[in-house]
């Protein structure tokens, strides 16, 4: 909901003239600000063991996850969103969700069955749709590269997602930071160096306050779901977003709807049904495993303590697994990335 609501918004913020790659720094900088701010409290409160911290093993990944996901991803979108109608943006951004999904599936062998296939063909052919036609006075127009931008945009975020999988064991919180800092920074230095003017205090105001809950608070939830569901179906359910932002876009900007949209609309629902409705449950093996995350003592975490270690729960720790065989739901999570 947040991300959906986030489009529209951003695109009133382009209409006051503010540059997008400007705009996309802004965004990202609120955000990385304002999680700096929830950090500094979260310690204070003395919640800090919780979460395992960012280790120097990490850093590669998560370069390559500020870069396309902080830095290109966002500028591509939003300079697409000048070119193209809010409400048809935000349902490109369904692609987000098709492209993490394929590249989970074919670069990191994450399991995909034949319904999660059909909801991204079912999603892909909706944004076909979108992108080959359209009635600016409709609402829902676009012109020239603004969908190619966009569709950009969406396979960036879509191996970020994916990289950033890997590192969904340590905080979510600390990632979402670390991302908005230097990603923001980047993009805002770009954009005045360029010659882009920063807006006045209303509108920097409004700008941060969108990134910390659009980008900031919502890339954390996403970041601590790929823990547990992995990123094709993290993205699958994220997948929703989009559908809030094009009612958000329908109601700021007096748009109507057309044929066209109309029927790319529900190919897209369509799709996100056939992914939300998933269930997945067989007999497996779990192998050993050692690794840091947060967890509580569940069915897979039966270990001992090291001295030192909190014993309130959550709380976060290296530990080591021994091997199992058992059968429930699950998702590809950090625990069950097996074959089938």
């Amino acid at each position: 909901m947040l991300f959906g609501a986030s489009t529209p918004l951003a695109k009133l913020l382009l209409g006051d003239g503010v540059h997008p790659q400007l705009l996309a720094g802004l965004f990202y900088l609120g955000s990385g600000l304002g999680l700096a701010v929830v950090l500094a409290v979260r310690r204070l409160a003395g919640g800090g063991n919780q979460e395992s911290p960012l280790r120097r093993a990490d850093l590669p990944r998560l370069g390559v996850a500020v870069l396309l996901g902080g830095t290109v991803a966002p500028a591509l979108l939003l300079l697409g969103l000048a070119r193209t109608s809010a409400a048809a943006a935000a349902l490109l951004l369904n692609l987000e969700g098709v492209a993490t999904m394929v590249i989970a599936w074919l670069a990191f062998r994450e399991n995909v069955d034949r319904r999660l296939l059909l909801g991204a063909a079912a999603i892909t052919a909706g944004a076909v749709l979108l992108s080959g036609g359209g009635s600016q006075g409709g609402g829902f127009g676009y012109a020239g590269v603004g969908p190619l931008l966009i569709a950009g945009a969406c396979l960036s975020w879509g191996i970020d997602n994916n990289v950033t999988r890997g590192l969904s064991g340590a905080d979510p919180l600390q990632i979402t930071m670390v991302k908005g800092l230097v990603a923001g920074s980047v993009n805002v230095a770009l954009a005045l160096g360029s010659g882009a003017k920063l807006p006045g205090p209303a509108v920097l105001s409004l700008s941060a306050l969108v990134g910390f809950f659009g980008y900031g608070v919502s890339l954390t939830l996403f970041v601590r779901a790929l823990r547990h569901l992995g990123a094709a179906r993290t993205s699958a359910y994220f997948s929703t977003a989009p559908f809030i932002g094009a009612v958000l876009a329908l109601a700021a900007f007096s748009g109507t709807l057309t044929l066209g949209v109309m029927i790319a609309g529900a190919l897209m629902a369509v799709g996100v049904y056939l992914h939300l409705s998933e269930s997945h449950s067989h007999e497996h093996a779990h192998g050993v495993i050692e690794h840091e995350h947060s967890h509580t003592h569940d069915e897979h975490h039966q270990h001992f303590h090291d001295a030192g270690v909190l014993q309130d729960e959550p709380h976060a720790h290296r530990h080591r697994h021994a091997p199992l065989v058992h059968s429930h739901p699950h998702y590809p999570d950090l625990h069950h990335h097996h074959d089938h």
